[in-house]
């Protein structure tokens, strides 16, 4: 096989799977935005849409890899969504306390 040809398939494959973190990072803050407003029910639906970005990402991951590059971007962006997603939560503690207090203080899981 032409090597070429070989590393133009492999650089699509492996930009296919940024763009993955990438929409998974848009997602992350989409999900921080609404957190900020209190709009739980858009967080919750962006949890959804990011549950299926993740499932698609494994799956496509399965058959390539990032290149040397891309990885260290993969890595900004990771940052980047567990930032997002250390905010959301902070955010959301009163909201399931409140939410533990209406269902009669049965202990409010997490998921």
């Amino acid at each position: 096989m032409n090597t070429s040809r070989t590393y133009t398939q492999k650089k699509i494959m492996s930009t296919k799977l940024l763009n993955y973190y990438e929409a998974i990072e848009k997602a992350s803050a989409e999900m921080l935005a609404a957190a900020r407003t209190g709009n739980w029910d858009e967080v919750v639906k962006l949890e959804g849409a990011c549950a299926v970005l993740i499932a698609q990402l494994k799956s496509a991951a399965q058959s390539s890899q990032l290149m040397s590059g891309e990885a260290k971007e993969k890595s900004r962006i990771m940052q980047r969504i567990l930032l997002n997603d250390a905010e959301i939560r902070h955010l959301a503690e009163p909201w399931l306390e409140d939410l533990d207090n209406m269902m009669g203080g049965r202990p409010a899981m997490l998921h």
